[in-house]
């Protein structure tokens, strides 16, 4: 049995830990292509060239969002889906 140091023990983890977090990062960190990243409110009003004002009718009007907390969130998809279904009706 051998025994190491603290130091040595501590840059042993350090190396492993850069090791995956490169390996993690190459495959794409870790997301799958389905999952999509949640837009804020400002983010989504911003993409869509409208005002806070404006997405907040459309969210009391049917506009698709998520609610972690106190905070409002959108899958762009969810959105785009639900505008062409309110244009083809």
């Amino acid at each position: 049995m051998q025994i190491i140091n603290h130091e040595a023990l501590i840059q042993c983890m350090r190396q492993a830990v850069r090791a995956e977090l490169q390996e993690h990062f190459k495959k794409g960190g870790g997301q799958s292509p389905t999952q999509e990243k949640l837009l804020s409110k400002q983010e989504l009003a911003t993409e869509l060239g409208v005002s806070l004002v404006t997405l907040t009718d459309w969210m009391k009007k049917g506009l698709p969002y998520l609610r972690l907390h106190k905070r409002v969130y959108f899958k762009k998809s969810e959105v785009l889906n639900a505008m062409q279904q309110t244009i083809k009706s």
